[in-house]
């Protein structure tokens, strides 16, 4: 059996608030929350087999202005749905602005960065 991702734990400015917005759009639910590294707090967010652990050492640094240049930085998260119109209306109303939409194999896609200018891809497979 190839391995199989379970988690990417990445830092954010309130992971509370975060999680909340992801399982408001995504369908996800919060898995664990607690005390973590550095006085910090995590909360485990995503499904019964994958999640984003969305990590706070309670002060954390701002985030650099452009990931893809930083080795080491996260350049974006990707998730797939079902229907790709429906989620681009709900991050609207969440607040994003989906930016960058197009069309090509393997199928429909759109990026939107969030309040921690983390930048997440929404896909949409034909």
């Amino acid at each position: 059996m190839p391995a199989m991702l379970e988690h990417t734990n990445l830092t954010v400015s309130d992971p509370d608030a975060t999680a909340a917005w992801m399982c408001d759009l995504f369908g996800w639910h919060r898995r664990w929350s607690g005390a973590a590294i550095d006085n910090g707090r995590t909360v485990h967010v995503g499904t019964d087999t994958h999640y984003l652990a969305l990590y706070t050492p309670g002060s954390p640094a701002k985030p650099t202005d452009d990931n893809y240049q930083t080795v080491g930085g996260l350049n974006h998260i990707a998730v797939v749905v079902d229907d790709i119109a429906a989620m681009e209306r709900d991050v609207a109303k969440a607040g994003f602005t989906p930016k960058n939409h197009a069309d090509y194999e393997p199928g429909l896609r759109f990026y939107f960065h969030d309040h921690d200018n983390i930048e997440y891809e929404v896909v949409q497979y034909d």
